[in-house]
């Protein structure tokens, strides 16, 4: 069960309804957020939640039979919305754009980056200062400098930053200049990193495992939502499988399922996804038209001679033209 508590409920009352929920045969998890108080019954004892939910405090009981249960859509009426401020939202039905470099690598990328950005009217720059490579002779970021240099750059052009963080002594150091803290595909099950992410009040994207299930995914996020942190956004990203003909295989299912189960906003990586740059746009477009509330991927003024990730990364042209075909698409969308 899920119980949602009034904002204004007493010690005595709260304690009480702990004890009721124990006479149950369940054991009950409180959790707070930045937004609500909520206790978290677990067990297997049907009951009549009128039994509960009369109970001075409460300000709504539901039965969510699914094990993740703070980010399932079975209790919550309003979709979650992030607001990054100066009117920057993410958000069901939206279409939020995500754009930038696999890595940040100089001041003249960032800067030659922006200007690619606002000229297409995006509002999110992604970009690795900390990157987690497969082999330990690649370039692996440029560290907290980096990312206090590209901070500066983006703020001065209204421009948010989403970024990777690896580890759990990186949260705070990076606090002060990111937007949103994102969770790579190798760090989804980081147990550790994803509860002191929960600490934070800022909002935390976070990717599918390489070869993660969606309700791997799930579970990762309720890690995050249970340790106070409601502000979450899922990602899929493509997951490994015994196809070598792509990078990855791009889960478009996952997209629509994902909807269906959580009211987290839902993004699509389609350069990870399928990790050849010719095929970036049009599985990015079916990602929109799958239902996804936003696309992030990767553009490089000159992905030949990008740091990381070049075969996967669009030209600033070809990403002007994927914004504009993506804009379409969405429109068309919410025609149909």
């Amino acid at each position: 069960m899920l119980i949602q508590l009034k904002d204004n409920i007493t010690s005595d009352d709260k304690n009480q309804i702990i004890d009721k929920i124990a006479g149950l045969k369940y054991k009950s998890t409180e959790v707070k957020t930045q937004k609500g108080n909520y206790l978290v019954g677990i067990g297997k004892k049907d009951f009549d939640i009128r039994d509960v939910g009369h109970m001075r405090g409460i300000a709504d009981i539901h039965i969510v039979s699914d094990d993740y249960k703070l980010v399932s859509r079975k209790w919550k009426v309003k979709p979650t919305v992030i607001d990054l401020g100066d009117g920057v939202t993410i958000e069901e039905g939206g279409m939020a754009l995500m754009a930038g470099p696999c890595s940040i690598e100089s001041e003249e990328q960032i800067e030659k980056t922006i200007a690619h950005l606002v000229e297409n009217n995006i509002k999110i720059m992604r970009g690795g200062v900390y990157k987690p490579r497969s082999s330990p002779y690649s370039f692996r970021g440029l560290g907290i400098d980096g990312l206090k240099m590209w901070y500066n750059a983006t703020r001065a052009a209204g421009i948010k930053i989403i970024t990777e963080v690896m580890q759990v002594s990186q949260i705070e150091e990076m606090y002060d200049y990111v937007d949103v803290y994102q969770v790579g595909a190798r760090n989804t099950q980081n147990f550790n990193l994803l509860d002191e992410l929960g600490k934070v009040d800022k909002p935390v994207l976070i990717k599918r495992g390489i070869s993660g299930t969606i309700e791997e995914l799930l579970s990762s996020a309720e890690y995050v939502f249970s340790a106070g942190n409601e502000n979450l956004m899922l990602c899929e990203r493509g997951i490994r499988t015994y196809e070598r003909a792509s990078r990855n295989t791009m889960d478009i299912n996952a997209i629509a399922i994902l909807k269906e189960k959580s009211h987290l906003p839902v993004i699509a990586d389609p350069s990870h996804g399928i990790g050849i740059r010719d095929f970036v746009e049009p599985v990015a477009l079916a990602c929109i038209m799958a239902g996804s509330d936003g696309v992030i991927y990767e553009t490089h003024e000159k992905p030949e001679e990008a740091y990381s990730d070049g075969q996967q990364t669009l030209n600033f042209d070809e990403s002007a033209k994927l914004i504009s075909k993506m804009r379409k698409v969405f429109e068309l969308r919410e025609e149909m």
